[in-house]
């Protein structure tokens, strides 16, 4: 027992730290025959108002031996931390502070340069983001049992823009439209209907694939793709590239394709001109100026009858009707017009053609063949594998009789369509030269000599040729 003429206070201090999370203990004015035990240096705790966290079992080591925790600065107690409340945050589904444009890795490990921007597309109704609540917080407590009381974490709104709207709670955002979704400067999110690129798509910009209405106020170079929901409008010119709309596309300067351009619409087509290009329309072509060296596909018309309005070279295909002020030159240059079916059939009928032509080659080497092994059967020198080889050779044949049929049926029920082109005609505004071949349903007509200001029909199972007024 610790015999003792000054109060225990005297020899040992305790001190609390300014936020109460922390007591200390120091033994001084003691010499080596000190001696305490556990329960007063916890008395003495509790006289200096520490009541949590207390460290009983340190208590314990400093009455075993007293000597060894002299003139130290024990830590004799700890409090609980308050933690301060969450703040509320909203995560999108796009990651909209990725500003740096990164080129694709390809899975070989390759980099495709072009595709280098991310429209973030979205469909009408489609989540955009969610909100999560902020939390109040714990509270914490001192070592002299006071609580210590912590901030609640913020809330935080949906900055609304244009186009997108809040569920009741306020806990979602959802497009009102389809369109690409973009956080403005003041941190709105909006999502508009249509992207405008200001200038060329080159490889600042890359590829481009929108649900909506694309618009490029420049020129689109060689090699690039656009792929758009809705219209595509280009303010300058189409060079070697590939574009592709859901609704319709306009081409302000022309296209220069190069034999690589490929224009796909499935509404319809405006442009100045169109040189060495591909273009598949699902409505009407309109051109004021020149069709030259292509390959057009047209599901309704063609329309080349600006001040210019010539088609020369390539092939032209409309299931109605093709309006031109010229076709071919003078020199006779091979230049091909079909109306009257959709071009998707003529060039069925034409795929399945060359199909029934295989069938018919390979058939014929079938048959020789069996006439062949019938012969050797009724001599009776048939061998086992000369059986099988005829039993696999009739089944073959009848399998081959039983396509062509079915192709043949199919060429049929086109050629019928084909008769019915009465209203479909070629209308030529001032000359068409020799060279030119006139197609209409499944007739041919071949244009030698240049006429002037004519219209092509069918009548009477022919092609006719009428003077326009």
């Amino acid at each position: 027992m610790l015999e003792r003429n000054m109060p225990l206070d005297f020899y040992i201090s305790i001190s609390i730290s300014d936020d109460k999370l922390s007591a200390y203990l120091l033994i001084t004015n003691v010499d080596d025959s000190f001696k305490i035990t556990a329960a007063q240096l916890e008395e003495l705790a509790q006289k200096n108002r520490i009541v949590h966290g207390l460290n009983r079992q340190l208590l314990a080591q400093i009455a075993a031996n007293p000597k060894s925790f002299y003139h130290q600065k024990l830590l004799i107690a700890e409090g609980t931390k308050a933690e301060p409340g969450v703040n509320g945050y909203i995560t999108y589904i796009f990651d909209f502070d990725e500003n740096d444009k990164k080129p694709l890795e390809l899975d070989d490990g390759r980099v495709n340069y072009k595709e280098v921007i991310s429209l973030h597309n979205v469909k009408k109704g489609q989540l955009i983001g969610q909100r999560f609540m902020a939390t109040e917080g714990t509270p914490g407590r001192a070592v002299t049992g006071e609580t210590i009381f912590t901030k609640a974490g913020k809330e935080t709104r949906f900055k609304i823009g244009k186009n997108v709207i809040a569920d009741a709670e306020q806990m979602g955002l959802y497009s009102l439209i389809d369109g690409m979704v973009v956080r403005t400067d003041r941190d709105k999110i909006n999502v508009f209907p249509v992207y405008e690129v200001n200038g060329d798509v080159d490889y600042n910009i890359g590829n481009i694939d929108f649900i909506g209405t694309v618009v490029v106020r420049g020129n689109v170079l060689p090699g690039f793709k656009i792929r758009a929901a809705g219209d595509i409008r280009v303010t300058g010119g189409v060079e070697a590239a590939e574009l592709e709309a859901d609704g319709s596309i306009e081409i302000n300067a022309g296209i220069v394709g190069q034999n690589k351009a490929h224009i796909k619409a499935g509404k319809n087509v405006k442009s100045s001109f169109i040189q060495d290009a591909t273009v598949d329309v699902a409505g009407e072509l309109k051109v004021s100026q020149s069709i030259m060296h292509s390959t057009i596909r047209a599901g309704k018309a063609v329309n080349c009858n600006g001040a210019k309005g010539l088609i020369v070279g390539g092939t032209i295909q409309a299931g109605e009707r093709v309006t031109a002020r010229t076709i071919g030159n003078s020199m006779s240059t091979t230049t091909v017009v079909e109306v009257g079916v959709l071009p998707e059939l003529r060039n069925e009928m034409i795929h399945l053609r060359g199909q029934l032509r295989v069938y018919m080659e390979n058939m014929d080497k079938t048959d020789k063949a069996l006439t062949l092994l019938d012969s050797l059967a009724a001599s009776g020198h048939l061998t086992p594998d000369k059986v099988a080889m005829r039993i696999k050779l009739n089944h073959t044949k009848k399998q081959s009789i039983e396509e062509q049929n079915t192709i043949k049926e199919r060429i049929f029920e086109i050629e019928k369509s084909l008769e019915d082109s009465e209203k479909a005609k070629v209308e030529v505004l001032s000359t068409i030269y020799g060279g030119t071949k006139i197609v209409i349903g499944r007739y041919t007509k071949f244009i030698k000599d240049p006429t002037s200001r004519m219209t092509f029909r069918l009548s009477e199972g022919d092609i006719s040729m009428s003077t326009n007024v």
